[in-house]
């Protein structure tokens, strides 16, 4: 009996020291593969931000600009939460929008 227990226990020691070493494997590969999709968000935000900065004029619309288009927005958002919510199809909906930018 003492030879069985002893087995018992020395297995129960290798699988809990390999299930151990697998666990920080995994972690150390997840936290290098993160490193990696970081640096390469990094890459990319550089590559997509613009080399030349806009004109003045159109850097920022003017607050007159803001202040019209503050309503047309919140009716924007209206109409696609009632596109959405099935009240109007997409043809409606891309009336409504059309008319209600003037285009």
């Amino acid at each position: 009996m003492p030879g069985l227990i002893r087995g018992v226990a020395r297995t129960a020691v290798v699988a809990g020291t390999a299930t151990a070493v697998s666990n920080r494997v995994s972690r150390r590969q997840a936290g290098r593969w993160a490193e990696q999709d970081q640096s390469q968000a990094n890459q990319q935000q550089q590559y997509a931000q613009p080399q030349n900065a806009p004109p003045q004029e159109y850097a920022q619309p003017s607050p007159s600009t803001d202040a019209d288009m503050a309503p047309k927005i919140a009716q924007l958002k209206q109409l696609a939460d009632l596109r959405d919510q099935g009240v109007l199809t997409d043809a409606e909906f891309e009336a409504q929008k059309s008319r209600l930018l003037g285009s």
